[in-house]
């Protein structure tokens, strides 16, 4: 009998050899023994090829598949269902795919279904897709270097300006590994086991390496993130600059005498007031530098690539719409804000092409970038109780998960809800409208003067009533879909959380082996404070960010539930209207 596994997470692979499993996809697979942590078998596609053996599990006895098609959060479903044609155009509604949604609902919050999506999503975007606006091209991919560059972090040269001085996170006292793995052992101590598992989020952000004290690198004063202390836990410090950055006229340009073409975005931020065209390349780049700087920052997902119909004008409005909540969320967050590639994004002129690819490179050769990235933060001095921070992060997680079955939820009755609007409700209208009509038509075949005035107030009845069918059609641009917009932004926010957990976790289990090595008499307690020290800046800097989190996500609920509700108060008072109008044709009838 075939031996069968169940993918315990998604998989996307990368190299020639392995292949993709999808959560809860059903593989068969040649044996139940692992080669180096791989295991070869086949999916339910029909490829065969290796998977990680740490992303399955064994089935002991037949289990059925369960459906990877579940009506909330199928990604592929287009945004309103599937809406009958005939009789309207809803052409500006069934072409919105959750593609263009820009992110794919995650199918459970618990299963950690994305490790290494976002340093994957880094990794693709440097490949070149043929035939794509937002194809790499030649004044982008040049390969200079950055040796020959004053002031570049990673060149020949540095910047003798700027105050920078040396972090190790290293001490002579603990044990070190070599570059293969191999342990250098002290006389009379022990270390912290190190997680063998390279797909492990811990291990792929830098946060095992950072707390084993492997993390080293130069930081300048201009670098340092704080976190402090509020009436609420630890926060990031203000961004004492704050500013905006608008989103205008998405006009199309073409290249290489008209045979590329692509869309270009003004941006206007507030505290330079110059404005930047930016294309979408230039985000999904922007994008991906953030992504692999700042481990446990959740970075907003951006509005995803479309193939065909990108120069149609409903998705170039959705797109910019959706950049439009990407943009706000990356000016209000205080440390993305202010970091270097950011800035460089939004200030640069688009004219001096010079000072861009500097800036470009620079952002490309950064060293403070995972492990690194905690060098740079700096904390309250007195330390977090372990036990309280675990407490707050499992009840987060408790909370992701609720929020996140909460969102897809709402997202499928409110796609629901725009589906019968723009057919269902529409369509019943209009069927009462053209009865009325019909009514009318008949009562003129009397032909008698005095019931003129009551057959033209029951045409106008059931004109009123096919406005309101078409009021009903068109108000989802109004109300619902800018709520599923800002879904769609909080489905890739929870999307990120649990790889930001899961570095706060390994940390903190990092900290109870060390302990445990203390009590045992295997380790100096000064090794494992140094690591409990580590393990305390991790756990600041995820507190702050869930803390940045809450705040926003109250702000933003607030501000878009008062336009919904204030948009249907608008809407059916429309309709009241149309009905007043109509009811006032039979004072004179």
């Amino acid at each position: 009998m075939a031996l069968r596994a169940r993918a315990l997470y998604d998989f996307n692979s990368e190299n020639p050899g392995e292949i993709s499993v999808q959560e809860n996809e059903i593989v068969t697979l040649d044996s139940e023994t692992d080669i180096e942590g791989w295991l070869e078998g086949v999916n339910s596609r029909g490829a065969r090829g290796l998977i990680p053996a740490s992303y399955v599990e064994i089935l002991k006895t037949s289990e059925p598949a369960p459906s990877l098609n579940n009506a909330a959060g199928n990604g592929n479903a287009s945004r309103y269902g599937n809406i009958p044609t005939g009789g309207y155009d809803t052409s500006s509604y069934t072409t919105q795919t959750q593609n263009q949604n820009f992110t794919q609902a995650p199918a459970a919050f618990t299963s950690l279904s994305v490790p290494m999506q976002q340093q994957q999503a880094a990794q693709q975007n440097y490949q070149a897709s043929q035939g794509s606006d937002d194809d790499w091209d030649d004044d982008w991919d040049d390969s200079s270097t950055v040796a020959d560059e004053p002031g570049v972090v990673g060149g020949g040269s540095q910047d003798c300006h700027a105050a920078r001085y040396r972090i190790s996170t290293r001490s002579d006292t603990s044990s070190v590994y070599s570059r293969s793995g191999q342990q250098q052992s002290a006389k009379g101590s022990a270390t912290v086991s190190r997680n063998l598992n390279r797909f492990s989020t811990f291990v792929k952000s830098g946060g095992e390496a950072f707390v084993l004290g492997e993390a080293a690198g130069f930081v300048k004063d201009g670098d340092k993130i704080c976190v402090v202390m509020s009436q609420y836990g630890p926060e990031w410090q203000e961004n004492p600059y704050p500013f905006s950055c608008s989103i205008d006229d998405p006009t199309k340009q073409t290249k290489f005498k008209g045979m590329k073409s692509y869309m270009s975005y003004k941006l206007t931020p507030t505290h330079t007031q110059n404005q930047v065209n930016r294309r979408y390349k230039h985000f999904d780049w922007l994008y991906a530098r953030l992504v692999e700087k700042f481990p446990v920052i959740s970075v907003p997902h951006i509005p995803e690539k479309q193939a065909t119909g990108r120069f149609e004008e409903d998705f170039i409005s959705k797109r910019r719409k959706g950049l439009i909540w990407w943009m706000n969320h990356m000016t209000t967050h205080p440390v993305l804000s202010r970091c270097d590639v950011f800035q460089h994004f939004v200030t640069c002129a688009s004219t001096d092409e010079k000072a861009w690819k500097q800036g470009k490179r620079k952002a490309e050769k950064d060293e403070m970038v995972g492990a690194n990235f905690f060098l740079t933060i700096s904390t309250p001095p007195a330390p977090l109780d372990l036990q309280d921070v675990e407490s707050k992060i499992d009840g987060f997680k408790t909370f992701t998960k609720k929020m996140d079955d909460s969102v897809l939820q709402l997202n499928a009755t409110a796609n629901e809800f725009a589906r019968k609007q723009i057919t269902g409700f529409k369509k019943e209208y209009q069927k009462v409208g053209q009865a009325f009509k019909s009514l009318s038509q008949a009562f003129e075949l009397d032909q008698q003067l005095y019931s003129a005035g009551l057959n033209h107030a029951l045409a106008h009845t059931g004109d009123a009533y096919d406005a309101i069918g078409e009021y009903f059609a068109e108000q989802p641009r109004q109300d619902v879909d800018p709520v599923m917009d800002l879904l769609a932004l909080y489905q890739g926010h929870l999307a990120n959380y649990p790889d930001i957990i899961h570095v706060q976790k390994g940390a903190l289990t990092k900290v109870k082996e060390s302990q445990k090595h203390v009590e045992e008499g295997k380790m100096e307690a000064q090794q494992a404070e140094g690591i409990s020290e580590r393990c305390n800046i991790i756990s600041f800097s995820t507190l702050a960010e869930i803390q940045h989190f809450h705040q926003v996500r109250v702000r933003d609920f607030k501000a878009q539930m008062q336009h919904f509700l204030q948009q249907q108060i608008c809407f059916y008072q429309k309709v009241t209207h149309k009905l007043e109008e109509a009811l006032q044709k039979y004072d004179s009838a």
